[in-house]
């Protein structure tokens, strides 16, 4: 049985970092798993620029109720629910994803929590389990499913190189030229015939 995996951010919805960075002008938070493939070492300065400029789990929230998925994500999910099962694996957060999940019809999501104090600071993250993306499609493998991923970033790669088959999408030419082995896709039409393909 087959079950495809994608990822969220840069794939279905805009990189929220980077929507953040944009709304509050903190340029420092623009740096995403596109460019720092250390997640810890990434999650840690991000939560140092939150705290250095007294953002908290509000303000972050703020932003994200104005995040709309990309052009064409939910048609290609409602697509995709027809042909196969999927779920999506993201390392963003259940704090993060809830408004984007609602846009995109509920479908399954796997990703990590935020450790937040009393007066809103997040003062760290716990991830579900490590690396999750990998761990998460082993696991998945070991109870029969075969798993067919796509994404964009560099913690993306593990999964879709264990997987049946897997591609970017949307990806940095840096990504692309780093891991030339793995196909790049641009569309929804694209994503949906290659995974069809590999069903």
């Amino acid at each position: 049985m087959n079950l495809v995996c994608l990822d969220l951010e840069g794939v279905l919805a805009p990189e929220i970092w980077v929507e953040v960075a944009k709304a509050t002008g903190i340029k420092e938070l623009e740096l995403t798993t596109c460019d720092e493939p250390d997640y810890d070492k990434l999650m840690k300065f991000r939560l140092k620029v939150l705290k250095d400029h007294n953002l908290g789990i509000d303000d972050v929230q703020k932003v994200i109720s104005t995040i709309k998925p990309m052009d064409g994500a939910k048609e290609f999910l409602d697509k995709l629910r027809k042909k196969t099962q999927f779920i999506i694996l993201s390392d963003t957060f259940e704090q993060f994803a809830a408004p984007i999940m609602e846009q995109l019809g509920w479908p399954t999501i796997f990703c990590n929590s935020l450790v937040i104090a009393d007066n809103g600071e997040i003062v760290d993250y716990k991830m579900r389990c490590t690396p999750s993306k990998l761990s998460t499609v082993k696991a998945l493998q070991s109870v029969g499913f075969e798993t067919i991923c796509s994404g964009d970033s560099y913690n993306d790669v593990a999964m879709i190189e264990n997987s049946k088959a897997g591609f970017f999408f949307k990806s940095s030419k840096k990504i692309q030229g780093e891991y030339p082995h793995i196909k790049p896709l641009e569309t929804y039409d694209e994503l949906y015939e290659n995974i069809v393909k590999a069903l």
